[in-house]
């Protein structure tokens, strides 16, 4: 039986190009938020990187403390990608790495059973029950405040949990705070038109099919409906169909790639049967791990070309609004900042198209967020994992955005909005996470548009 390291090399094997290309020039360094708190060369991009050559050319056993180590703590967001002029696949490689790591030393049980329960759809349908049983009784918010700081992943697992509530945005930005103009609001009628997109090469997709998540559908319902009337709105017929999964964004971080890979062939047969022409996804993981699908089965025979073929047709919320153009509904007077989900801003490269899609909205006030471009500290588990490091970088974010002054923050992600959200929940703020979508949907409510 081989190896771990022997392993990853066969993993690579033919893919050695993505490993080779770093220089290890630096330019990673100030983009990665472990590194920069912790300057340790090891907790950096580059240092990673030079583990998992260690390890493919036997230098360094993969159970090792430093390899384990190292690899577990970086927060996959790959921020390191957009700056590296090696154009080094960082992501690719560290779902690789965390493979192996996990091959040569298993994860904690509770991580174990986290990852089966999301590959078991009845399973999840009964913990989202007992979560969202937690979540409305209170239970959750009040288990965040009592139990005691060494016990951090009950503790912030029961905050994130509260987080994810919502309930604020109906009572967001109803007083005017300036006149408004006739160009920004307009008559009633003005809200109902749809864009005209004939002088556009593109025609708009009658049949588009929608990811509904597993947090998100468990957790975060009222952002899936708020995408089904948005999408409705502005020309789109949304189709869920019953037989998706999760997306496999969890397992791929963590390294059981061959979960990710189970869930993607379900994933893939549930929208090829659906036959629609683009798959929208809400949430910015999941996006990230959907487009990813044809190079994590490449190797796959039966399922390469339909991973590519299905892969070309995922599109982020924001970015089949903005290309199509959207219905502009009615004022939302409020001051909002956005905070950029690492995977969709880093891994799938979408900056402006969440940005414009906020603007639409008439006199909604968009406040910049000093380092927007850096992690929350959610990285899908690693806010209850790796609870001291999750904790200074989320309270970096939390005080970046109590100096906006903003009635919400506004982000593309449930993880981020859970994480943000309970750092802001710790604070006693009073200020809540949506999605942007949210917005929108109230903007088109308060419209008249449904």
């Amino acid at each position: 039986m081989n190896s771990p390291g022997v392993a990853l090399a066969d993993a690579l094997s033919g893919k050695r190009d993505l490993l080779l290309p770093c220089v290890h020039c630096g330019l990673c360094l100030p983009a990665c938020p472990t590194y920069v708190r912790m300057h340790d060369e090891n907790d950096s991009p580059r240092g990673r990187l030079y583990l998992m050559r260690a390890v493919v050319e036997g230098r360094i056993d993969p159970a090792a403390d430093a390899f384990q180590t190292h690899i577990d703590r970086c927060l996959g967001c790959r921020a390191c990608e957009p700056v590296c002029p090696a154009g080094v696949e960082y992501g690719t490689l560290l779902e690789y790495a965390r493979a192996v790591a996990v091959a040569a030393r298993p994860q904690p049980w509770f991580i174990r059973t986290l990852l089966g329960v999301f590959q078991r759809p009845g399973r999840m349908r009964t913990v989202m029950r007992l979560s969202r049983w937690l979540r409305a009784s209170g239970l959750a918010g009040l288990g965040a405040w009592i139990i005691p700081r060494r016990w951090h992943t009950l503790r912030m697992g029961l905050a994130m949990l509260s987080a994810s509530g919502g309930g604020k945005l109906r009572r967001l930005g109803r007083r005017r705070r300036a006149a408004p103009t006739e160009a920004s609001v307009g008559p009633p009628d003005a809200y109902s038109a749809l864009p005209d997109t004939d002088d556009k090469d593109e025609v708009r997709p009658a049949r588009v099919g929608l990811l509904s998540g597993c947090v998100q559908a468990g957790l975060f319902e009222r952002v899936n409906d708020a995408t089904g009337r948005v999408l409705k709105a502005n020309g789109f017929a949304a189709v869920t169909p019953s037989t998706q999964a999760c997306c496999g964004a969890l397992h791929s971080h963590s390294g059981d790639l061959e979960g990710a890979r189970a869930l993607a062939r379900v994933n893939i047969a549930a929208f090829e049967g659906a036959d629609v022409e683009t798959v929208v996804v809400n949430a910015a993981g999941c996006g990230a791990a959907m487009k990813g699908y044809a190079q994590l089965l490449a190797d796959d025979a039966e399922y390469a070309t339909r991973a590519a073929a299905i892969t070309e047709k995922i599109v982020d919320l924001s970015e089949i609004l903005v290309r199509y153009g959207m219905r502009k509904g009615a004022p939302i007077w409020a001051r909002v900042t956005y905070d950029a989900p690492c995977h969709l801003l880093h891994a799938q490269g979408v900056a402006e198209a969440p940005l414009e899609m906020l603007r639409s909205i008439p006199q909604l006030e968009l406040v910049e967020l000093k380092g927007s471009a850096e992690c929350c500290g959610g990285a899908g588990l690693y806010g209850i994992t790796h609870g001291e490091l999750a904790q200074s970088i989320g309270s970096d974010k939390v005080d970046a955005i109590l100096e906006t002054k903003a009635e919400a923050v506004v982000t593309g992600n449930p993880g981020c909005m859970m994480h943000i959200g309970a750092g802001l929940l710790f604070r006693g703020a009073g200020i809540e996470a949506i999605h942007p979508v949210e917005l929108v949907d109230e903007s088109y409510r308060r419209g008249g548009l449904y």
